[in-house]
């Protein structure tokens, strides 16, 4: 199976090399607003033009969006916009370039309603403080030399934190090529991730027959369907809070950096600052491997594997819970499952958002009209089911795949799911006998989703 798969090494570079990978970063930040000025001035030009009624075949000729008519451009003028650029590689003008153009297409297609997802504004000019800092490098020599060292265009030979063996052996054997490398400043240090093109076995579950619901919350990280031992939040932010307060105390006790009066930190503000990014950087890095070992597990042990699509934009609008949700990772926890199914030769189904699987008994099938947050303890008023919410909606989720035919769609007897009929409860069984006393006019749901469309594949290997 081919992939294409990341590795990220931690770099230690000299003070030179340091200094030399913050200008092919700021590089990158000049050719993208240089670029961003020009489409603003030719495109401020035409709009001039146009109000002073000229035809638009007489108009200023249009400006190219595309990178290569941006770089062409840059070619032609970068001895006087940028008398230093033989300093730096080329890849960094036109990695800044390229990532112009795709903001300018983002913006373009978001208009015109061909992208998914929210509205893209357009392009701002790049900040030198508060932009990140990052090249990427497509041509020229990228190498691994040895386990301890990495080869970059133009910067040379940079010393790695950590051992490359793992990926200079699967190079050496031929089983693997690198397409690009991006350098990045994050979390306190330099890092060097490689993109690379690699064959990777076909990989079996555990138990490829197996299928388990994964319900996620706040107080509990995650629930499964077969009874599997829930997995509590370790709410690594929250744990970390006494001590990030106390140490941006210290940080504000000392000289920082004044913009208006070009006041430069002093050296205990530098020492308390990078004390508490180490704080912050800790926090990141526990998560990020606490998720890791979650998906890596159930990717490996289950064939199917039913999750939520939750709203998570919607939900961290609430200000009592935006912190708890945002320290949790929901995005990051689908993200992961989605690719390493596809490694393990699983599946990963997602429910529908408006599936009521909270509110669905798990054994009969009847929907609540309202359960709040605050019930913990879901029980059914039909057959007098009791047991803990989450589990109950981990059931739910599991269940949805017996309604599937292969991951083909719902399971009818003409098999093409016209003789399907929704219920008159909605979807997921017949609603309880509850009271309404709510004018309907007044209620707002979503759409009720069919079974059919209650679940959706997203890998199938």
């Amino acid at each position: 199976m081919r992939v294409v798969q990341a590795y990220r090494f931690a770099l230690d570079p000299t003070a030179r090399q340091a200094a030399a990978l913050a200008s092919h970063c700021g590089a990158v930040r000049v050719a993208f607003n240089w670029g961003l000025a020009q489409v603003k001035a030719n495109l401020a030009q035409r709009e001039a033009e146009r109000s002073y009624g000229i035809p638009d075949d007489q108009l200023t000729p249009a400006l190219s969006w595309s990178m290569y008519g941006l770089r062409k451009r840059w070619n032609q003028v970068k001895d006087e916009v940028a008398p230093w650029w033989a300093g730096n590689s080329k890849e960094a003008y036109a990695c800044g370039l390229a990532r112009l153009a795709g903001a300018l297409s983002n913006w373009r297609e978001s208009r015109q309603g061909t992208r998914k997802g929210p509205k893209v504004g357009f392009p701002q000019f790049k900040s030198k403080r508060r932009g990140q800092r990052s090249v990427r490098f497509t041509t020229g020599t990228i190498r691994l030399d040895g386990d301890t060292h990495v080869v970059l265009p133009v910067l040379g030979r940079i010393k790695t934190h950590e051992p490359v063996g793992k990926l200079a052996r699967l190079l050496a054997d031929g089983g693997a090529r690198i397409a690009s490398a991006t350098v990045r400043w994050q979390e306190g240090r330099w890092h060097v991730s490689f993109t690379v093109h690699t064959e990777r076995p076909p990989g079996k579950p555990a138990r490829p027959d197996a299928v388990i619901g994964v319900d996620l919350g706040i107080k509990t990280l995650a629930v499964f369907s077969d009874g599997r031992p829930p997995i509590a939040n370790p709410r690594h932010l929250t744990t970390a809070l006494r001590k990030l307060r106390r140490l941006s105390r210290a940080v504000s006790r000392k000289h920082g950096p004044d913009r208006r009066t070009r006041q430069r930190p002093s050296n205990r503000w530098l020492q308390a600052n990078a004390a508490r990014n180490r704080a912050e950087y800790r926090v990141a890095a526990l998560r990020r491997d606490g998720i890791h070992q979650l998906t890596t597990s159930l990717a490996r042990t289950y064939g199917t594997i039913v999750v939520e699509d939750l709203n998570v934009a919607g939900m961290i609008r609430n200000r009592r819970l935006a912190r708890a949700i945002s320290d949790v990772g929901f995005g990051e926890i689908r993200r992961q499952l989605t690719y390493k199914t596809t490694w393990n030769g699983g599946r990963l189904l997602v429910a529908s958002r408006w599936f009521p699987s909270s509110k669905t008994c798990s054994s009969c099938q009847a929907v609540k009209t309202k359960l709040p947050l605050r019930i913990r303890t879901y029980v059914c008023e039909g057959c007098g089911l009791s047991m803990d919410r989450d589990e109950n909606a981990a059931r739910n989720l599991a269940s949805l795949v017996k309604r599937t035919v292969a991951g083909s769609g719902p399971e009818t007897i003409n098999g093409r799911g016209a003789d399907h009929k929704t219920p008159p409860g909605g979807a997921g069984g017949r609603e309880t006998s509850t009271s309404h006393r709510a004018p309907a006019a007044r209620v707002r749901r979503g759409p009720s989703p069919t079974p059919g469309e209650s679940l959706r594949i997203l890998e199938t290997q």
